[in-house]
């Protein structure tokens, strides 16, 4: 049975879209383009890294991580978000988003510049460094999740809470994008300036050796490192901002049970004079419909399936998206996309990995994200993500079944075109619903959490994809796999098995609900009258 709505959370879901919306997305989003940046520019230069730190004298080819060097650099990241999305989803339901929300910026911007810092007298001792602040990194980056999804969705309307969502995880592809631009930019500038030749004609001198502080050092050395800490740059600008924004009227009215306060900072927000409704927010807020906790027989009954929806289609989604993003490099250079490394210098190799990433982004990635930003609240989050699944699976195939015609000479546009394919229905499709729709299922006083463990589960799918996909793609005939690294099963059969994924990522999307239109507290049932019942003249009546 339903009751009527506290005035405060009414007056957020039926106001008009204003300026302090689009001053929310740009606050939470601006924390989400650093997220991607620092994520996802680790896979721009690890080649670097085996290049400068793992030379082989007397080699036919540059030098390359070692498979566990290479899986910790790619992965030791995704482990910190895994433990910051449980620890500070938990967190900001216990002490509030916004008190949360500046602890995770900060670490990012301390942790990205001192990745760019990693120190040592050996390649062992600069590969640990830089994976020690990396987890740490991730460590920031995974409070992020949980706490600007929740944010956006309890300040949105009900109208236009998908595309207000969205639009801030849409700005994850412009992290991604960002973080290719920098390193063309970066590279071409070092390329220009110190000139080298090739691997096969000059070994060490393709790192383009300087003397800067009076030893030889590559010049290559200090690339990847301005890379790195360019990350510390958008999420500094953001800080103040984001202190500066009140907490949540949701969390302040239904968690921390504080009405006086929660009308005061939306009236300041929406400019409009709203009621204070102490009385209806104890009754609400004592209900036994809305005290279970999320390990008791009612969350289970409640949100149980939910739970188990989000968490297991955003791990399988991951494992293909995150091992998709992580080693175009090294499908670009099975196709022929890329050159032989030896054939280039190492600024040379950088150039180009970044050169093809920055087009997929442009192409694929970034329209993706905002197809779903204008089109989520007219057809719905759970078509999008049945829609994206499938034409996943479809481009998957069609990238895999004729693998071989694709690698041959003249097809490799094609190949591209496929690819760019598969990361616009990520994109445009389950990689923005399964962020937006844990934020809007959930009691709130358990939001936080429950879209922390949701997103957890993701990173779990993302180290799968990234130290598994590391050695699954290694090419069946042992003579042409990386050094250090045992056959494996190709990159065709690995697109198979991602495939696999995308399938049963489409059968869980039934276990989603449609969130479309709702509010918040429809869909969490924290709204629902709870049924007491009296006699009365001999029959039972709800009161």
């Amino acid at each position: 049975m339903a009751k009527q709505q506290l005035e405060v959370l009414n007056a957020l879901d039926v106001a008009k879209t204003q300026l302090y919306h689009f001053t929310a997305i740009i606050i939470a989003g601006m924390g989400f383009f650093t997220d991607a940046y620092d994520l996802f520019c680790i896979s721009l230069v690890t080649k670097l890294l085996g290049r400068i730190y793992y030379h082989v004298d007397g080699s036919a080819t540059p030098g390359t991580l070692p498979p566990n060097v290479s899986a910790a650099v790619n992965g030791v990241a995704f482990c910190g978000t895994l433990s910051g999305q449980l620890f500070f989803g938990w967190l900001g339901d216990k002490m509030g988003r916004k008190k949360v929300y500046g602890m995770t910026l900060m670490i990012m911007v301390l942790c990205s510049i001192a990745s760019g810092l990693s120190f040592g007298h050996t390649s062992k001792s600069v590969m640990a460094t830089l994976c020690f602040f990396r987890f740490w990194l991730g460590f920031g980056i995974g409070g992020d999740y949980p706490l600007s999804a929740t944010i956006m969705s309890e300040y949105a309307n009900k109208k236009t809470r998908g595309s207000f969502i969205a639009a801030v995880f849409a700005m994850q592809g412009f992290g991604i994008l960002a973080g290719g631009i920098v390193t063309l930019v970066v590279s071409s500038a070092f390329k220009n300036r110190f000139k080298a030749l090739p691997y096969s004609v000059d070994p060490i001198g393709s790192t383009v050796r300087v003397d800067p502080f009076g030893s030889p050092v590559p010049a290559a050395d200090f690339v990847w490192r301005i890379i790195l800490m360019f990350g510390a740059i958008p999420a500094a600008v953001t800080y103040y901002w984001r202190m500066k924004m009140p907490e949540t009227a949701r969390y302040t009215a239904l968690v921390a049970k504080n009405a006086k306060q929660a009308a005061q900072d939306m009236t300041k927000v929406l400019q409009v004079e709203i009621q204070e409704e102490q009385d209806k927010v104890e009754r609400i807020t004592h209900q036994e419909s809305n005290q279970f906790g999320l390990f008791s027989r009612e969350f289970a009954r409640r949100h149980g399936l939910h739970l188990l929806g989000t968490t297991t289609t955003w791990f399988l989604l991951d494992i293909a998206f995150y091992s998709q993003n992580l080693f175009q490099k090294d499908i670009f250079s099975a196709i022929g996309w890329i050159p032989k490394a030896a054939t280039m210098n190492a600024l040379e190799e950088v150039f180009k990995i970044s050169r093809a990433q920055t087009l997929i982004a442009l192409c694929g990635t970034v329209p993706g994200y905002w197809f779903t930003v204008a089109l989520i609240d007219i057809i719905g989050r759970f078509t999008i993500q049945i829609v994206g699944f499938f034409f996943m699976l479809v481009f998957m195939l069609g990238l895999a079944i004729p693998y071989h015609h694709w690698t041959t000479p003249g097809n490799h546009i094609g190949f591209v075109v496929m690819y760019g394919l598969t990361f616009f229905f990520a994109n445009f499709g389950p990689n923005s619903t399964t962020f937006i729709v844990p934020a809007e299922i959930f009691p709130a006083r358990l939001r936080s959490t429950c879209h922390g463990i949701s997103a957890a589960a993701g990173k779990a799918g993302a180290i799968v994809g990234s130290f598994g996909f590391l050695y699954a793609a290694q090419n069946q005939d042992k003579t042409k796999t990386d050094r250090g690294y045992r056959p494996g099963i190709g990159v065709r059969n690995s697109l198979f098995v991602l495939a696999a994924c995308n399938l049963l990522g489409l059968l869980f999307t039934l276990l989603v609900p449609e969130s479309k239109g709702k509010s918040l507290e429809e869909m969490s049932g924290e709204n629902e009258e709870e049924e007491v019942q009296e006699s009365v003249g001999g029959r039972t009546v709800p009161v």
